[in-house]
């Protein structure tokens, strides 16, 4: 593996968070940079919003880094207090300490520590990619704490992802480098443009020092059809993960209250900054009532 700049993906990161609303917009004042420190290690959160809005705890998607939410944060944090985590252990601000994240258990106790140091006794809760499956296994282990589930294109949820794509990911996986992260997105958006910003800190990430990211195994549908948290789950059109058809036939016969949207001609990678306006609409009309939305 090439060796890591750590000062080029240091300046794409906050290149990417200087777009972030400027202090005073919206009357919701700048970003408040958090480290919240236990023994897992130290984690940045990334805050902004309203002291008294609602809570809303955002979770990237693998290879992401919480400055990935640039393209929505202004809409969610005009009247929630919006929290975006960096995952320890991965690309980001976030510091590894003593003790590894090794197990899934490990894993929820991590996010559970930051939603403690954060004083948010319960929250509504959004996550993409890999962060939707951590975002659906916490809100399982603890449905006390979660108020409202968002899953953005969920992988390892509903459905398992698409041999094509594996195979794609095989080499990134095996070597990562930049050249071959941002060629893999590109490959997975079918052509479609990507943000510049975006795709530079993606590819810096994948050569970025980090530990293995935890894998856990797919809910089972007893534990779906046991949920009872209102979900909903928005899919990218035109993503390659998975089966798009399938995770959405799924979602609606396993999860009790779950709504699901899909967005055409958006690819997994490309969410949530692709159409981030009609994303933000779907999930801030959900989290204000639990009427069904629509696209």
């Amino acid at each position: 593996m090439p060796s890591a700049d750590p000062t080029a993906f240091h300046t794409a990161y906050d290149t990417l968070l200087d777009r972030w609303p400027a202090p005073g917009a919206a009357g919701t004042g700048g970003v408040e940079r958090i480290d919240l420190a236990s023994a897992y290690g130290t984690t940045r959160v990334l805050v902004r919003g309203p002291a008294d809005g609602e809570p809303l705890v955002l979770l990237h998607g693998g290879g992401n880094t919480a400055a990935s939410w640039f393209a929505n944060i202004a809409d969610l944090s005009r009247e929630r207090r919006v929290h975006a985590v960096d995952r320890i252990g991965e690309a980001g601000r976030s510091r590894c300490g003593e003790r590894p994240i090794r197990t899934v258990p490990d894993l929820l106790d991590w996010l559970e520590g930051v939603l403690d140091g954060l004083g948010l006794d319960r929250t509504d809760l959004c996550g993409h990619s890999y962060g939707a499956w951590q975002a659906l296994t916490y809100a399982l282990r603890a449905p006390r704490r979660v108020r409202r589930l968002v899953l953005l294109d969920p992988t390892q949820c509903f459905a398992g992802f698409r041999p094509g794509y594996l195979l794609h990911a095989l080499p990134m996986l095996l070597r990562p480098t930049a050249r071959g992260a941002r060629a893999f997105l590109r490959w997975e958006a079918g052509g479609a443009e990507l943000d510049p910003g975006f795709l530079e800190l993606y590819g810096l990430a994948a050569e970025f020092p980090r530990r293995k990211v935890v894998v856990g195994k797919r809910p089972t549908a007893a534990q779906l059809q046991a949920c009872t948290l209102p979900t909903l789950v928005v899919l990218a059109g035109a993503s390659r993960a998975h089966d798009v058809r399938r995770v959405q036939a799924a979602a609606r016969e396993l999860l009790p209250q779950a709504e699901t949207v899909v967005l055409p001609g958006v690819s997994h990678h490309a969410m949530p900054a692709v159409r981030a306006g009609e994303l933000d609409r779907l999930i801030l009309e959900f989290l204000a009532t639990q009427h069904p939305v629509e696209a």
